[in-house]
């Protein structure tokens, strides 16, 4: 009998063992106490994909439901707009019109950031909300010079699928309504991430 009771009580000293011993190769030496360095695979960062995104932004700042909403007014001596802050949260659209079909939301602010241009700072997630994207989001962060044809904006993170996600998105004003100012701005995002 006691030689079944043994290998029994040592089993789970052995899992043990063989645990901490596995969770000591996957990290490295270099302990600083308040970090530590990681093997990569134990985040499944093993393959890099590209995904490339072709979708339109709906920027409505006019009517009685606006997606974007002024936070600080311009002052009245700028021509262009420098100090300007709009919140928005914003549609996201397979194509050109709000009926297509929605993916996601771009939530964010931009602001007129130059005194000699018009030129934004745009800070957004795209946050998804269709098909396998659903709760994963991207990061953007960059310079927008409205009245250039094409402008790049880098891709500088994410969340979910789109962790440790880096890229760029090249966006193009497809409609302006000098108007009501409401805009529909077509973005093409290439995306890596793991």
């Amino acid at each position: 009998m006691a030689s079944t009771v043994l290998p029994i009580l040592a089993s789970p000293f052995i899992i043990f063992y063989l645990l901490s011993s596995f969770s000591t190769i996957l990290v490295t030496a270099e302990d600083q106490g308040y970090a530590k360095s990681l093997d990569p695979k134990l985040l499944r960062l093993e393959k890099q994909q590209l995904t490339r995104f072709h979708f339109y932004w709906h920027d409505i700042v006019s009517g009685s439901n606006p997606t974007a909403v002024l936070v600080v007014p311009a002052p009245s001596n700028t021509s262009t707009a420098f100090g300007l802050v709009r919140m928005f949260d914003d549609p996201l659209t397979v194509g050109t019109n709000m009926s297509s079909g929605l993916i996601g939301r771009a939530q964010g602010f931009y602001a007129s950031a130059s005194q000699k241009d018009l030129e934004l700072l745009m800070v957004m997630n795209f946050a998804f909300t269709d098909g396998k994207y659903n709760g994963s989001s991207i990061t953007i962060q960059g310079r927008n010079p409205v009245f250039d044809k094409v402008r790049e904006l880098p891709v500088i993170g994410g969340s979910g699928l789109f962790r440790f996600a880096s890229g760029y998105a090249e966006i193009r004003t497809h409609t302006f309504d000098i108007n009501t100012r409401d805009a529909v701005v077509e973005y093409n995002v290439s995306v890596l991430h793991y």
